[in-house]
């Protein structure tokens, strides 16, 4: 068989592209290794348009349904696979994956990324406890309380300033001497009464029991051991793009990220699209990721009616 379309990845950029796939009656096979995405891990997700609140277990599921619903005999859906890599063909491209391997026209790739994590002692145990990497899901959790951050680049400044909007304080822990974000963004935070930085500040250690107490970070400078006492720990130290696969069919940036046009979502490669946080598109958000999918579909579905 030779599919309309593939589509890799089961977030919300993923399930996105495949309703529309199958309302578009599109002959398209989704391979996603799970669904829902980075949210998944969140307790609770505020940030979706439509939902006041869900965690990010029940958003999974509603992806998944909401799929399922509309898929039919015209999307067909791969759970529990990934691609293992993507090569040029005669009819367009033939993706290898742990399913085997199939044949498409078109491919949209909204594989997302991963958080670079924290790896210090206490991370894992208290990693969706207090520890998180998404200010957007988890920030209003944390109303009126002390927390900190965990970077020095424009994505922990971002998440600094954004959880000022509705926490007593921010401290920024960063490890060097330098904040790696615009000038522009710290120095609008610096005036700000409930903002502070702790520059050199090396994480060592976070504690708690059943949830997270404090941080204990090493002054890089004096060596000195430091415990800052806070129930939220929000880290920004990263992000790790899932593109591996597509290496030797696309150009990535120096980050692994997928260049993108993003009026329509096309990479450099015809007949390859990427939606989502896979790709160099300035902001990363499960909406955002759904839009980009949406506007990839009707650019695709345009382009294998007109060809």
């Amino acid at each position: 068989m030779i599919y309309d379309l593939v589509i890799i990845g089961g977030g919300p950029a993923g399930v996105s592209a495949g309703v529309y796939a199958a309302r578009k009656k599109l002959n398209t096979l989704l391979i996603a290794t799970e669904f829902g995405g980075q949210s998944i891990v969140s307790e609770g997700v505020e940030n979706w348009i439509g939902t006041i609140k869900i965690s990010g277990q029940e958003l999974a599921v509603n992806l998944k349904n909401h799929l399922l619903a509309y898929a039919g005999d015209t999307v067909h859906v791969k759970e529990g696979d990934y691609v293992e890599d993507i090569e040029k063909s005669e009819v367009g491209f033939n993706i290898k994956s742990t399913a085997g391997e199939f044949e498409t026209r078109a491919v949209l790739v909204a594989t997302g990324s991963t958080r670079r994590k924290l790896e210090i002692p206490g991370a894992k145990e208290f990693d969706n406890k207090g520890l998180t990497y998404c200010a957007s899901c988890d920030g209003p959790l944390f109303t009126g309380q002390d927390v900190s951050v965990i970077g020095g680049g424009n994505a922990a400044l971002e998440t600094s300033a954004q959880l000022l909007a509705y926490c007593k304080s921010v401290t920024l822990l960063n490890r060097s001497e330098i904040l790696r974000g615009d000038e522009v963004t710290i120095d609008k935070l610096k005036k700000n009464p409930k903002f502070k930085i702790i520059l050199n500040a090396v994480p060592k250690e976070i504690k708690g029991d059943i949830l997270v107490k404090s941080i204990v970070y090493t002054d890089s400078k004096t060596g000195e051991d430091h415990e800052l006492q806070t129930p939220g720990i929000f880290v920004e130290i990263g992000l790790i793009p899932t593109t591996g696969f597509v290496k030797n069919v696309l150009e990535l940036n120096k980050i692994g990220q997928i260049p993108v046009d993003p009026r329509n979502q096309k990479t450099k490669v015809s007949g390859i699209w990427a939606a989502g946080d896979c790709t160099d598109g300035l902001y990363h958000q499960n909406n955002i990721a759904s839009g980009d999918a949406v506007k990839a579909l009707e650019d695709i579905y345009m382009e294998l009616h007109t060809k």
